[in-house]
């Protein structure tokens, strides 16, 4: 949650909103301070209950304190006199791995640890911020964010095309809808995959419980997501871990991570959705700690976004794009390789 100066609010219509959730109707009853926790990233319990105590915080239109329990249905708002800061785009000199760029587009391989759009918490150091400093006059997408046809998350490394003209702009997030794109994924997933190769469909959407997670919805409940489709294949087996290849048909926040934890092999060192704690293999000591230094040597989920395909918006022509898997994972692969060759020589 943003910082700010305590002040009268004399006027709703004054403020801004920068938050704003629908509580679930099997919602127990819990302190709005620590039900915002699992809904905002970034945010302290602390700055939370200042925002409650400042009157920024509101339930059905209300002002409430930090001690206020929140009910099925209510609806939250977090209001500030100032607007979100990633409203407030500054452009920023920061390095960027180009791979290649002519007048309506370019394409960008995007390190791990970088924020592709500004938003809570992160108002600086992202790869919007970097464009704009280079670039004048980017087209906005629908989310009126600059540039952007599609994303990738923080920690997933890898390529993206960033659209320099309205036309661009047009054609590019056309063929992302229409699924008419080319993407391919690396990933390294816990577990031994029983299939060479399989196709996961399953609606996503918000994790009832965490806003920061989204979740499969299925059956009666599929139309609390949207429709979500990946295909993948097995690169390699590496005892308790798998490295895998995943295409996607369509683009839904955090897909690959969502469907390959639905199907039991949650990514490796994804911590959002468990996949930093030991979840295959022995219970021996001795484990544990090779598992703890793959970590420190891949600290972010295994996923890099390896090639990516489309047709030119000029040109009329197919363009294929790859990139080689980065260190911190080839590090991780080599660890497991020479540690599942050693298990298979034991047994």
């Amino acid at each position: 949650m943003e910082d700010y100066t305590p002040e009268f609010l004399e006027d709703e219509s004054d403020l801004y909103e920068h938050h704003a959730f629908d509580v679930e109707k099997g919602q127990k009853p819990l302190r709005i301070d620590k039900y915002l926790m699992n809904f905002v990233e970034n945010a302290t319990r602390n700055k939370i209950q200042a925002a409650a105590k400042n009157g920024s915080i509101f339930v059905n239109g209300v002002p409430v304190k930090s001690n206020y329990k929140v009910k099925p249905f209510d609806k939250i708002r977090v209001l500030f006199t100032h607007p979100p800061h990633e409203n407030l785009l500054v452009g920023e000199d920061i390095p960027l791995d180009i791979v290649y760029e002519d007048d309506e587009l370019l394409v960008v391989n995007k390190p791990a640890g970088m924020v592709v759009h500004p938003g809570h918490g992160n108002y600086s150091g992202t790869l919007i911020n970097a464009l704009i400093y280079r670039f004048e006059n980017l087209p906005n997408n629908s989310s009126e964010r600059p540039g952007l046809v599609h994303r990738i998350d923080k920690d997933t490394s890898g390529l993206l095309v960033i659209a320099k003209t309205e036309q661009a702009m047009t054609h590019l997030s056309l063929q992302f809808a229409e699924k008419t794109s080319e993407r391919e994924y690396v990933a390294i997933v816990w577990g031994n995959i029983e299939e060479e190769e399989g196709t996961i469909e399953g609606n996503i959407g918000r994790h009832p419980k965490n806003r920061l997670q989204n979740t499969v919805y299925l059956g009666d409940d599929a139309d609390k997501g949207k429709p979500a489709v990946t295909h993948y294949k097995v690169i390699e087996r590496l005892g308790y871990v798998t490295l895998v290849s995943c295409k996607l048909e369509t683009g839904r926040t955090h897909q690959i991570r969502v469907h390959m934890k639905h199907i039991g092999h949650t990514l490796f060192n994804d911590e959002r959705y468990g996949g930093e704690k030991v979840l295959k293999g022995t219970t021996f000591t001795k484990y544990k700690q090779f598992v703890d230094n793959c970590f420190k040597v891949l600290p972010r989920q295994a996923l890099h976004a390896k090639t990516l395909g489309f047709v030119h918006p000029k040109t009329g022509k197919f363009m294929s794009f790859d990139t080689p898997i980065p260190d911190d994972m080839v590090q991780c692969i080599e660890k497991w390789r020479t540690y599942s060759k050693h298990q298979g020589a034991e047994e």
